[in-house]
């Protein structure tokens, strides 16, 4: 999906504790080819407020440096734009929770990217064959492993 010729991609939060510090296994491939398209133009990238809540629960259970979490999510609000779900996204949300997915956050992020046309990037394939088995659109999502084979 596309927003005024740019990739429009909601970003799990996945993509952005790496900005806060934490580490996050074999995504190199993933944020070198983010950059790439960003250096280049064609994409625009994306969070929510729940992206920042729950890396938030992440580093509540860890012991990072202070500094390097305030300068990574200064630069999330700087260098992303923040989008919000929609009325009928928060309800979407909690129609799916109820049917069994468990991740809230993960449904508000696809809600979201639903609502706004935007792509969610996830690696998230368990979220995906939920949402097939329950007839959900899933055009709207783009698996890390694709964004690769795409774009890298």
């Amino acid at each position: 999906m596309s927003y005024s010729g740019k990739l429009a991609i909601l970003l799990d939060s996945t993509y952005l504790l790496p900005i806060v510090g934490v580490e996050v296994e074999g995504i190199e491939k993933a944020l070198k080819t983010l950059k790439k398209l960003r250096n280049a133009g064609v994409a625009t990238y994306y969070y929510t407020p729940f992206n920042l809540l729950e890396i938030l629960g992440k580093l509540a259970k860890t012991r990072y440096p202070r500094d390097r979490i305030a300068a990574g999510l200064l630069s999330i609000e700087e260098q992303l734009n923040l989008t919000h779900p929609t009325p009928n996204g928060y309800l979407n949300a909690l129609k799916l929770r109820s049917k069994g997915f468990r991740d809230l956050i993960d449904l508000l992020l696809y809600t979201t990217s639903l609502t706004k046309g935007l792509t969610l990037l996830t690696r998230d394939e368990e979220l995906v064959e939920f949402l097939r088995r329950h007839g959900e659109k899933t055009e709207n999502i783009l698996l890390e492993e694709e964004l690769i084979a795409k774009y890298g």
